[in-house]
């Protein structure tokens, strides 16, 4: 055996590898084999550590972008991370006063006239403005038709339980002219706002119905002081003799007719302007005052028949009745009047015109 092998100690241990010298360093880097896998490496090694910047960027988004659909701040959060600006109340608010002045001065007119439709849903289209003297000749006929609050002072024989209001209009007593002046008055001036009325506001088919049932209520009026009675029975015996016999002239038998017309033509003018009110969104004051008016005055003249069968508490129904329809003439000029008024307050409204006629 050989004695290198047996003895360890001669064993040469290998020399560590060199560097190679730059002539073989260029040599090696002239070699394709060796450059693309240097390359190769390189791209890995780019790949890797772009792969984990995307997994880091991920993990963090999903920290920090909320779920799709979620609200932060006035703004949604879409997927893809998409964020969508919804409305603020801020934007909301300058939307709010996006109106001019005119705008804001007609909507507070509108409010104070009562412009608000009764009907959820429905818009409610003004009926038009009637001019100021229709309000005005409405209030003045109100007031003339209460002349028989005089009665104190000038007609005080008269009994005021008893006897009929139309009486003190009858062409033997001292002052008729006084009574009967006041219900024509009252009839040419109601029929003057009907046509007025008919003639300047929009025309619908219950409003149409009411102006129409007050202009009959003015002629009725009319009739009543074109054809007064020839005495009083309840003050003078002879004439009461007379009217159960019989012998009066027309006029006094006519008068009962004209005075039965006046209260059904004026409870039917309230009901149905009333109506038209409610119906349509006009006129605040009828809607409120004009049906109750109407229900108390029809409820009253049923009472008046009952009180001539009885031939009690006649002169007291009566009155009441008449004091119900002034009321209801000031209530028509009050609403005219709030009408005319919004109009004044917003002058850059559009008028309506006056022959335009719409359904129920």
């Amino acid at each position: 055996m050989d004695a290198n092998a047996q003895n360890p100690k001669t064993v040469r241990e290998p020399e560590p590898a060199q560097a190679p010298e730059p002539a073989q360093a260029s040599e090696i880097a002239q070699d394709p084999k060796v450059a693309q896998g240097s390359e190769a490496a390189r791209r890995s090694e780019a790949a890797r550590r772009s792969e984990a910047a995307r997994e880091s960027g991920t993990a963090q988004e999903r920290e920090t972008v909320p779920k799709v659909g979620t609200v932060l701040k006035g703004e949604t959060v879409l997927k893809g991370g998409t964020v969508q600006k919804s409305r603020t109340v801020q934007e909301s608010a300058t939307v709010q006063e996006a109106g001019t002045a005119r705008e804001v001065e007609t909507a507070r007119s509108a409010e104070e006239a009562g412009a608000r439709a009764p009907h959820a849903g429905t818009a409610a289209v003004r009926p038009g403005v009637a001019p100021l003297f229709a309000a005005l000749l409405a209030a003045v006929a109100g007031v003339s038709y209460a002349t028989f609050m005089l009665e104190h002072l000038l007609s005080p024989s008269l009994d005021v339980v008893n006897g009929y209001v139309s009486e003190l209009s009858a062409r033997d007593q001292p002052f008729h002219l006084v009574y009967s002046g006041g219900d024509l008055v009252t009839g040419v001036l109601s029929i003057l706002v009907a046509g007025t009325a008919l003639a300047t506001l929009r025309r619908r088919f219950w409003s149409t119905v009411g102006w129409t049932f007050l202009g009959l209520f003015g002629l009725c009026a009319i009739g009543d002081a074109l054809f007064p009675l020839d005495c009083a029975p309840s003050l003078e015996t002879w004439c009461a003799l007379r009217e159960r016999a019989d012998q009066v002239s027309f006029s006094h038998s006519f008068h009962s007719v004209t005075s039965s017309a006046v209260i059904a033509c004026g409870v039917a003018a309230l009901l149905t302007l009333s109506i038209a009110a409610r119906r349509y969104g006009w006129w605040p004051a009828l809607a409120r005052f004009g049906w109750l008016l109407a229900v108390v005055e029809a409820v009253f003249a049923l009472g008046t028949v009952g009180a001539m069968v009885a031939g009690e508490w006649l002169g007291i129904l009566q009155r009441i009745q008449i004091s119900i329809l002034c009321l209801g003439l000031l209530t028509i000029a009050w609403a005219l009047w709030a009408d005319w008024r919004a109009a004044r307050r917003a002058p850059h409204a559009r008028p309506v015109q006056a022959r335009e006629t719409t359904s129920l």
